[in-house]
C-alpha cells in the first residue's frame, strides 16, 4: 500500500486506463497544458499526447456533446467539466442524449464515456459554483451516479467508470483533492453499486454521501464518547444504490440518519429516506433523519457558507434527536 491524495488517486486511475486502453481519451477545458483547474489531469498530455488530451473552448454543451458522438463510435472519452454546476449548460447532452441511446437502439449502441466533475461546496465560491446537484442525476434512467469519499475508492471506482459501457456521471468533492489514504500499489478495480461500511455500530446508522463521510466518522467518535454506537456507510455509488447493505444496518440498529450536502427538498437524502421508509418501517424505532444544506442559494461568505451546510453539530443532535 502507498499513501496518496485524492486527486493523485484519480490521476493515477486516469493513466493507468490510458495506457492499457487506446480508446481512452481526456477532454475538456484546460485538461493538457494547465493539466485541470485542480491539477487532475497533470502529465497526461505530456504522456498521451495532444490527440488524446483534447484542451477545448469554453462550451460544455460542445464538450458533452463530443463525448457523446466519440462513444458512439467506439471511444471511450473521460470528460472533465471545471464545476459541477456547469453540467446544467450541457443538460441535452448528458440527460437526453448520453442516457437515453442505449435504451432508444435497443442495446445496439453503446455510451460509454465518463463525465467528471468537481462539487465545490465549502469553499466559498457562491451561488453558480457550490451546487450539490446529484439529485438531479440520479433521477434520470440511464445514468450511473457515483460520489467517492477516499482516495482508495476514487481510484477504483473512475477506472470501473472508465471501463463500464454505460455514461457515468462521476463527482468529486473539491475539499476532498488534499486528503490522504492508502490505495494499493497493484492494480485493482472497486464494484460500481456497492456501499461499504466505514464504522461499525450497533445504535444508529449514519448514511453519508461524498466530503460527508468524514463528518459522519467525526460525529460517530464523539458519540461513542457518551456510549452511543454508530455504524457509518458510505454509499460510493449514488445510482445503483446499495439497498441491502443499507438496510441490513437499520435492520440491525433501528434508527437511521442521513447526511447529504445536497438541498433538502427533493434531495439525495430523501430518496434514502423514502427507501428505506419502503423497506424498513417495521425496524424503525424513530423517525428518519436528514441532514442536508438549507434551501437556499450558497453566499459567497464562508461564515455564511458554513451555516448553511451540513456539519458535525448537526449530525450530531440528528443523532441525539433519535437515541434510545
Amino acid at each position: 500500500m502507498k499513501r496518496i491524495s485524492f486527486a493523485q488517486a484519480l490521476n493515477e486511475a486516469l493513466h493507468e486506463e490510458m495506457g492499457r486502453d487506446p480508446s481512452v481519451f481526456v477532454v475538456g477545458e484546460d485538461v493538457g497544458l494547465l493539466g485541470g483547474l485542480f491539477q487532475v489531469t497533470q502529465g497526461l498530455l505530456e504522456n498521451f499526447g495532444p490527440k488524446r488530451v483534447i484542451d477545448t473552448p469554453i462550451s460544455e454543451a460542445a464538450i458533452a456533446g463530443a463525448g457523446v458522438g466519440a462513444a458512439l463510435v467506439g471511444a471511450r472519452p473521460v470528460i472533465e467539466f471545471q464545476f459541477s454546476d456547469f453540467m446544467t449548460i450541457a443538460m441535452d447532452q448528458i440527460v437526453n442524449h448520453a442516457a437515453k441511446l442505449r435504451y432508444m437502439t435497443g442495446g445496439q449502441a453503446k455510451v460509454p464515456m465518463v463525465i467528471r466533475a468537481p462539487v465545490c461546496s465549502g469553499i466559498s465560491m457562491g451561488a453558480q459554483h457550490s451546487q450539490n446537484l446529484e439529485a438531479w442525476f440520479v433521477h434520470v434512467p440511464g445514468l450511473i451516479v457515483v460520489m467517492p469519499s477516499t482516495p482508495y475508492a476514487a481510484k477504483g471506482l473512475l477506472k470501473a467508470a472508465i471501463r463500464d459501457d454505460n455514461p457515468v456521471v462521476f463527482l468529486e468533492p473539491r475539499l476532498l483533492y488534499a486528503s490522504t489514504g492508502e490505495v494499493p500499489e497493484e492494480d485493482y478495480v472497486l464494484p460500481i453499486g456497492k456501499a461499504t461500511v466505514r464504522r461499525e455500530g450497533s445504535d444508529v446508522t449514519i448514511v453519508a454521501t461524498g466530503r460527508m463521510v468524514g463528518m459522519a466518522l467525526s460525529a460517530a467518535e464523539r458519540l461513542s464518547q457518551e456510549g452511543l454506537q454508530a455504524e457509518v456507510i458510505d454509499p460510493q455509488t449514488l445510482k445503483p444504490l446499495d439497498t441491502e447493505t443499507i438496510l441490513r444496518s437499520v435492520q440491525k440498529t433501528s434508527r437511521l440518519v442521513i447526511v447529504n450536502e445536497g438541498c433538502r427538498t427533493c434531495g439525495y437524502a430523501s430518496e434514502i429516506a423514502a427507501t428505506m421508509a419502503d423497506l424498513a418501517i417495521y425496524h424503525l424505532d424513530a423517525p428518519i433523519r436528514r441532514v442536508t444544506a438549507q434551501d437556499v442559494p450558497m453566499p459567497v461568505s464562508r461564515a455564511l457558507e458554513a451555516e448553511l451546510l451540513p456539519n458535525v453539530e448537526a449530525i450530531l443532535a440528528a443523532v441525539k434527536s433519535i437515541a434510545k
